[in-house]
């Protein structure tokens, strides 16, 4: 059967990468809605509803100043934290954060059920496709170098996965909010020596972005690399099935690929 005949299909190639359903722990996924709204929906391959859930984040917690007003929180400056918000904005940023978690967590059952029922129907995986711009291929990959490149320059994890896009959208996101947030300033004048001025320079709404961006984005490089390379291994699988099914090459093989998917 092929990719046009598929009822369930598992992955896809395009220009922009491999896109695939692939089972995720929904309190994981819950977690990641939690730290920053769009990233629950990115983590199960959701890209375009997950970037324009990130994007209401940024818009509406900066026109409400709620990272502002976290840090005074966290400050003890409650009062000040208080004048600081612009209430307008509030309900919408209530609204757009627990929709976020709610249905990143509810998809997250539903994708793992037809994650399952895709792989028991066994559709041919394509491993290369050549297009006008791009050459996207299945390979093994080293989840710690995703993860060390996303640490490195967020985005850039995605780009070694060959998400191109999402690579370049939070290689943006990242420049953009490092910025404003004058953290690539206070690096330089906290490795110049300058500690009270490198706090000083900072800008707490956009400085808190940050963290949550950072975390994401290392874990979904990792969890990129390991789903590939599962994805790797079953077009092999199928490869080998196709070639030398029934014989003991394929059976030493095919056990050594039911380890590495279950696990």
């Amino acid at each position: 059967m092929n990719d046009g005949q598929a009822r369930k299909p598992r992955v896809l190639l395009s220009g922009n990468g491999a896109t695939y359903i692939s089972r995720r722990d929904p309190k994981i996924v819950l977690w990641w809605s939690a730290a920053f709204p769009g990233f629950g929906h990115v983590l199960m391959g959701q890209y375009a509803r997950g970037l324009l859930l990130t994007l209401a984040e940024v818009i509406i917690n900066t026109l409400g100043h709620i990272n502002e007003a976290i840090v005074y929180t966290l400050c003890g400056r409650f009062e000040l934290a208080t004048k600081t918000l612009e209430p307008q904005w509030m309900y919408g940023y209530v609204a757009v954060y627990f929709y976020a978690m709610w249905s990143s967590y509810r998809t997250a059952f539903t994708l793992n059920r037809l994650s399952r029922l895709s792989e028991l129907e066994n559709i041919t995986i394509t491993r290369l496709k050549i297009f006008a711009f791009e050459i996207q291929f299945l390979e093994r990959k080293n989840p710690v170098m995703g993860a060390l490149w996303s640490f490195a320059f967020p985005g850039l994890g995605f780009l070694y996965n060959q998400r191109i896009v999402l690579g370049v959208y939070a290689i943006a996101w990242w420049w953009i909010k490092g910025t404003l947030a004058h953290a690539f300033e206070s690096l330089f004048l906290l490795f110049s020596g300058r500690l009270g001025d490198s706090v000083a320079v900072l800008n707490p709404q956009w400085l808190l972005f940050m963290p949550s961006i950072l975390g994401g984005t290392i874990y979904f490089a990792y969890m990129q690399a390991i789903d590939q390379n599962r994805l790797f291994i079953s077009e092999q699988d199928q490869f080998f099935a196709e070639q030398y099914g029934g014989s003991k090459v394929h059976r030493l093989f095919q056990g050594r690929v039911e380890g590495y998917v279950n696990r």
